[in-house]
């Protein structure tokens, strides 16, 4: 008789996957909720809920309406010798971060795993509230994690976990007041640079476009663009900061607004390389040559600015680097818990490209006036 090989369903693969998930000790108490279980494993919901009632049959989950999946029979596999789980938090899927965040959390992932650790991401907009209290409560209760990384975000969460006291390293920069492990580069020394550049090249009216700013990093950047231009101050340098309204329609009117006052800038710091594509689309519509009428300077850099004409003025850090750097503090963490919080500045790259110039002839003239 011919041997008969069992066939796996994607549905026994799913089961198998939870059923490993809870041994480990991943949750404590209750599942995730199946649309975060579907994008972990990637799997439909129909797949997902069949693979949850093999679970609930044998006794491992309860399903209850309403509710959830409760587990009953927690930590039934051994979890992997000397293995740590390290979970990153963001309020937004990896999908929809940066390219470069992309590839640091990639190279992160990359390190742990060299050390025994596991990497598991966890996003959600209820995390980083203006009180998110019961959704980190609730989330550090039921998910076993060695450490948190923390991505974009606020003060309210950061306050969070150190009164707490749970072990997390940020990636970006602490809020005023919050001692944290951090890793991020120096904002406010990039900015000082990017207004000194633009001043050097003889502009005289430059502006900072940026969000209204909840990360620390953003309001450091603030903070250096203004100290870069009152260091130019004898020569009668003036430069604002000028926060845009959310989506392409709010940053269409603030530009509009900016380049049709008396005297508009004749220089553009930008917060990032999305915000760039925008405000180089916009000011072409208007006329604008980029850099011959309006220099303009991307506070961060991406590889798709490459392929913009003229070639995008940005400062360029190392992405694998930032990866390095977290995953060397987050191993401190989790085996040598240092006295003080561990705190890293990277310095980026000034990358010239060609949209900097000059201010026009026109404006230099008057300004010498």
């Amino acid at each position: 008789m011919p041997l008969r090989l069992q066939r796996t369903t994607v549905i026994d693969q799913v089961a198998v996957a939870l059923r490993d998930g809870i041994g480990r000790g991943e949750w404590r108490q209750w599942l995730p909720g199946e649309r975060r279980l579907g994008e972990e494993l990637q799997v439909g919901r129909n797949t997902l809920r069949a693979a949850l009632r093999q679970l609930a049959e044998d006794g491992l989950v309860e399903i209850v309406a309403g509710q959830g999946n409760r587990i009953l029979k927690p930590n039934t596999v051994s979890a992997a010798k000397g293995e740590h789980v390290v979970g990153l938090l963001s309020p937004e899927p990896l999908e929809r971060l940066r390219p470069r965040q992309a590839l640091w959390i990639d190279e992160l992932r990359g390190n742990l795993a060299e050390s025994g650790s596991r990497l598991k991401m966890v996003h959600g907009p209820q995390f980083f509230r203006a009180n998110p209290a019961s959704a980190l409560e609730r989330l550090v209760h039921q998910e076993k994690r060695d450490c948190w990384i923390l991505v974009l975000s606020n003060k309210a969460c950061q306050q969070w976990f150190e009164r707490h006291r749970i072990a997390c390293v940020i990636a970006g920069s602490c809020h005023a007041g919050v001692d944290l492990p951090f890793v991020d580069l120096d904002y406010q020394a990039l900015c000082r640079h990017a207004a000194s550049t633009l001043l050097r090249l003889g502009h005289r009216h430059i502006a900072f476009l940026t969000h209204v700013p909840e990360a620390a990093g953003d309001m450091m950047s603030e903070a250096g663009f203004m100290e870069g231009v009152r260091s130019f101050a004898e020569t009668g340098a003036e430069g604002s900061v000028v926060h845009h309204g959310p989506g392409k329609e709010g940053v269409r009117h603030c530009v509009r607004n900016l380049m049709q006052r008396p005297c508009p800038p004749t220089a553009l710091l930008v917060n990032n390389s999305y915000l760039y594509l925008t405000v180089f689309s916009l000011l072409t519509q208007m006329g604008h040559r980029v850099p011959q009428d309006v220099s303009l300077l991307s506070r961060d850099a991406d590889t798709f600015l490459s392929y913009l004409d003229p070639e995008p003025a940005c400062y360029l850090e190392d992405p694998h680097l930032f990866g390095r750097k977290l995953a060397r503090i987050t191993a401190k963490l989790l085996h040598e818990p240092p006295a003080r919080p561990p705190r890293v500045k990277l310095i980026p790259r000034l990358v010239k490209g060609a949209s900097m110039g000059p201010p026009p002839v026109s404006r230099r003239a008057t300004t010498q006036r």
